[in-house]
């Protein structure tokens, strides 16, 4: 619903935004993990800046992302459908629709993973406080939030990918 072509919407249904034209910007070889992983970016189609929301639906065996934490950003899942586990470094659970997890900057590394034969829908919200670092402890890998919004990917020695 606009009220001319160059307005945000007010509101759409959310199953209908676009998807991601790019599953992940993580570099290979942890790109290609995300490949059961579809997001579409509801909050950026509404022009929100301080925080944002996607849709995201993992088919069976898809992961949400790698088991990560940040260092400033707060995120917050809540479970449409499907049964995912929600893996953190301190073990796993399964959760189902109507449940909801929490991650403050600094906690516990997460991830959630399709173990299941049916897909999975949820919504994740995030916030964007700059200067944002994401760090992997089952993977050689570090993610910086560069000056551009976009993530900027290091080997944990520093070495670029």
């Amino acid at each position: 619903m606009t009220s001319s072509a160059t307005q945000k919407p007010l509101a759409i249904v959310a199953a209908e935004a676009p998807a991601r034209t790019k599953p992940s910007s993580y570099p290979e070889p942890f790109f290609s993990r995300m490949s059961k992983r579809a997001k579409r970016p509801l909050g950026d189609l509404f022009g929100l800046k301080n925080f944002g929301v996607n849709l995201t639906r993992l088919a069976p065996g898809g992961e949400s992302a790698l088991l990560h934490r940040h260092s400033k950003q707060d995120e917050f899942v809540f479970i449409l459908e499907g049964r995912p586990t929600l893996v953190t470094d301190a073990g796993g659970m399964q959760l189902g629709p109507g449940m909801c997890a929490g991650f403050p900057a600094e906690g516990a590394a997460h991830q959630l993973v399709n173990r299941t034969g049916q897909d999975v829908v949820f919504l994740e919200i995030g916030d964007r406080t700059g200067g944002d670092v994401g760090s992997y402890p089952n993977d050689d890998i570090e993610a910086a939030l560069g000056s551009d919004g976009g993530w900027v990917f290091t080997h944990k020695d520093g070495t670029p990918y």
